[in-house]
């Protein structure tokens, strides 16, 4: 995959918003990477701000249909992952800001 093609699958991933917090998914740093195989399965390997979140599920929904916007991709595999864990400091600056963390 090359850059132009990540970019613009973070680009898609920035419309997909935390619901309990207000910010896209790649600004809170939940996004750990992105790829795309010659068939057109991008695949998203992510975690959530906790185990528990209630949201997993509306967010992989909102994943998938912000994937499909782009006409290259013909399917989407989100791997939600719990290692290493999500921490504040995978926020950008941008995130932390908006939240008000320091």
């Amino acid at each position: 995959m090359d850059q132009d093609m990540k970019d613009s699958i973070l680009g898609a991933l920035e419309n997909v918003i935390d619901p309990e917090l207000g910010i896209d998914i790649v600004n809170l740093g939940l996004v750990y990477d992105v790829d795309m195989n010659d068939e057109g399965v991008a695949m998203v390997t992510m975690t959530l701000t906790s185990m528990g979140c209630p949201m997993g599920l509306m967010i992989i929904d909102q994943i998938r249909t912000a994937l499909f916007e782009l006409p290259e991709v013909k399917d989407v595999d989100v791997n939600i992952v719990w290692n290493p864990p999500w921490s504040k400091d995978n926020m950008t600056r941008y995130a932390k800001m908006a939240l008000g963390v320091r």
